[in-house]
């Protein structure tokens, strides 16, 4: 995980509005490799191990043994890089649910880029520069105006969530909506760039 990263986190306990205290074990290059994100409101701590974060809300179960690594298709990555449109320049690129598998073909493409993956299978991967790996409830542990682009799969985040979390400018893109997305983001007051093929891509123009 990035170090910058850890300044734009909100405890899931106690939601926006509640920043995380990192404390550290190993740190390289920036990187934090072991340690733990504390929230001085609730007292709770959030491990980080291998570069991966755990940032669900309590009660926590056991995660279970590591995936192997997903490699996605070449072609999927290129759509994906279409879809959340030109990025020049630093920031944070969050992929959430089945979309995390993307983070690193992203990162190679993007190369100021920080790609965020937000999913529990992320943590089979190992570390490696400009990809931070995590898993989340519910509910994103980010501050608003953290991302310049986020991809979700599915169900994997709520459209207003993801819209929360995402910069003025940025671009939310959705594989395999669910019913009512479109009208969720609509009703956040973005505005609809594609509704096609099970693919959904808004743009937040309001701060």
């Amino acid at each position: 995980m990035h170090l910058l990263l850890t300044d734009r986190l909100t405890c899931p306990r106690c939601g926006p509005g509640f920043g995380l205290i990192l404390l550290t074990k190993r740190l390289e290059d920036r990187r934090v490799f072991d340690g733990s994100l504390g929230c001085p409101n609730c007292r709770d701590r959030f491990p980080i191990q291998g570069g991966f974060a755990d940032l669900r809300p309590p009660p926590r179960d056991p995660l279970g043994a590591a995936p192997q690594p997903t490699v996605p298709s070449g072609q999927d990555t290129e759509r994906i890089l279409a879809l959340i449109g030109q990025l020049e320049g630093p920031g944070n690129v969050a992929l959430v649910g089945d979309a995390w598998v993307h983070a690193a073909a992203l990162a190679d493409r993007l190369p100021e880029v920080e790609a965020v993956a937000v999913d529990a299978a992320a943590r089979g991967d190992v570390e490696r520069d400009r990809v931070s790996r995590m898993v989340a409830g519910g509910d994103l542990p980010f501050n608003p105006w953290t991302f310049r682009a986020l991809v979700s799969a599915g169900d994997a985040v709520d459209p207003e969530e993801a819209l929360r979390v995402v910069a003025r400018g940025g671009r939310v893109v959705i594989e395999r909506a669910p019913a009512g997305a479109r009208a969720r983001l609509e009703g956040a007051r973005a505005r609809i760039l594609l509704d096609e093929s099970g693919w959904i891509v808004a743009l937040r123009e309001t701060s």
